[in-house]
């Protein structure tokens, strides 16, 4: 008699609380907004929710006024049964810049603690040795290290580069391997290959993460699926689509009919989407959630930009009254790219080059102005470049000072200790000072209106009793 054969199963990541409103919405989406719906999510059998980490932290303390550990223990305590996922930049972890060790593995031991199951870690540059630290620091901590490539398309972005890369990661430990796709840019056939190539190269599961940006992304997965993968990143249907993530709903649907096993719970699913629907229409009425940001914009396919990024070019251009350059600004970005060694263009990287593509626009001489990051990545202060910097433009930019050749966070000061002994009377918890180490100015603000909240607290009860 033949053997039945095992039917695929395809689990879900929903973004809906971190990536998909931070595409969408800057990531404005306060802890009241979703409180009252965690509990029906933790019942949808999602593979695990994202809900921290990223722009989140920036965000909470810069424009929300929340404390952003105290969100990550309330979701955590209305969602008891789902794996809760933060996104990490590696040796950057949430900030712009590297930080030293002790940092990282402070900041990765007290995420876990207050709730996160999975840390997603990825370095801009796909160079290992800056997310070690932090993949260890998961892994002792008892969380799961989802290992993140970045995905990028460039002459020296090939299969056997990213499986060597892969094999790299789980020698490191990495429960999961993640492919990154920030900018909507893997067409089906490219994640099916690299799906197969991955899954023949290690026995991990794949996760695959990608942007409706250029209208692939609901292809693209349903041939990473073909190729075996094993977990897909979507977003509830009301803040889906456009630089956000493709549709749960849709792509459960899908895939059943495809004959793929999926253990989504459809009801959960209509009351989480009809619970979203009025506050993606708020944000639609106030202008927070703009036409553009849902909109497919297939110019990444051949600038290999961003939408982020797009966005971020035309306001420079808007502020210096030069907007009439922005063609000129398209054409020098993948010139600047390829001049820096083709690094994947996610933050911080996309930010550097982009300024960097618009200098030499404006300024009609290339490189004659360039910024402290783009000086420091020259240096080799974010890592070993996928290719070699073109020696003539790093000469340009350095001079006679001689770029570094170890790990730049090992010529970094331990900081937590000496942090919290300076903050005495101020920080209430090793949460504060790590708030305060990642983002200084935000958290003093912080710190001073949370105190002052509950001193008018406490004189609104004494006039009241």
């Amino acid at each position: 008699m033949a053997q039945k054969q095992k039917v695929q199963k395809v689990q879900f990541v929903e973004t809906v609380l971190r990536d998909a409103n931070q595409s969408l919405i800057a990531t404005r989406l306060p802890y009241s907004k979703f409180e009252d719906i965690l509990p029906t999510m933790d019942k949808a059998g999602y593979y695990a929710c994202e809900c921290w980490g990223g722009a989140t932290f920036d965000v909470c303390l810069r424009y929300l006024h929340e404390d952003p550990w105290e969100r990550l223990r309330k979701i955590r305590a209305k969602m008891p049964n789902t794996k809760l996922q933060m996104l990490l930049r590696g040796q950057n972890v949430l900030g712009y810049a590297h930080y030293p060790d002790d940092f990282v593995k402070k900041f990765v031991q007290k995420a876990v603690e207050n709730g996160i199951d999975i840390i997603r870690i990825f370095d801009a540059l796909n160079d290992t040795q800056n997310m070690k630290v932090a993949m260890e620091a998961t892994i002792k901590a008892g969380a799961l290290a989802s290992a993140a490539i970045s995905y990028t398309t460039s002459p020296v972005h090939t299969l056997q580069k990213y499986v060597e890369m892969v094999k790299e990661l789980k020698a490191m430990g990495a429960a999961t391997i993640c492919i990154k796709d920030m900018a909507g840019i893997m067409g089906p056939k490219e994640a099916y290959d690299l799906v197969s190539a991955i899954k023949d190269a290690v026995d991990l599961p794949v996760d695959l993460h990608t942007h409706s940006t250029t209208g692939l992304a609901f292809m693209t997965y349903l041939k990473a699926v073909e190729a075996g993968v094993d977990i897909i990143d979507t977003a509830i249907s009301p803040f889906s689509g456009g630089t956000s993530q493709p549709a749960t709903e849709t792509l459960a649907y899908a895939l059943r009919q495809l004959g793929y096993r999926v253990d989504l719970d459809d009801k959960c699913l209509k009351d989480i989407a009809d619970y979203f629907k009025p506050i993606r229409d708020d944000y639609v009425k106030d202008g927070t959630l703009m036409p553009k940001s849902m909109a497919t914009d297939t110019q990444c396919l051949t600038y290999q930009v961003p939408g982020g990024m797009l966005s971020n070019l035309l306001s420079q251009l808007k502020m210096m009254n030069a907007l009439d350059r922005f063609d000129e600004a398209l054409v020098e970005t993948p010139k600047v790219r390829k001049d820096l060694g083709y690094p994947p263009l996610v933050t911080p990287t996309s930010q550097m080059v982009g300024v960097q593509a618009v200098r030499n626009v404006l300024d009609g001489q290339r490189y004659k102005t360039v910024s402290k990051e783009i000086k420091a990545y020259c240096r080799g202060e974010y890592g070993r470049t996928p290719a070699p910097i073109d020696p003539a433009v790093q000469k340009q930019i350095l001079g006679d000072e001689q770029p570094l050749t170890g790990r730049y966070a090992d010529t970094l000061e331990p900081v937590f200790e000496k942090t919290k002994q300076e903050l005495k009377g101020i920080a209430r918890c090793d949460e504060d000072v790590l708030s305060y180490i990642a983002f200084p100015q935000l958290a003093e603000k912080f710190f001073q209106e949370r105190k002052e909240k509950e001193e008018n607290e406490v004189t609104y009860t004494i006039e009241a009793m």
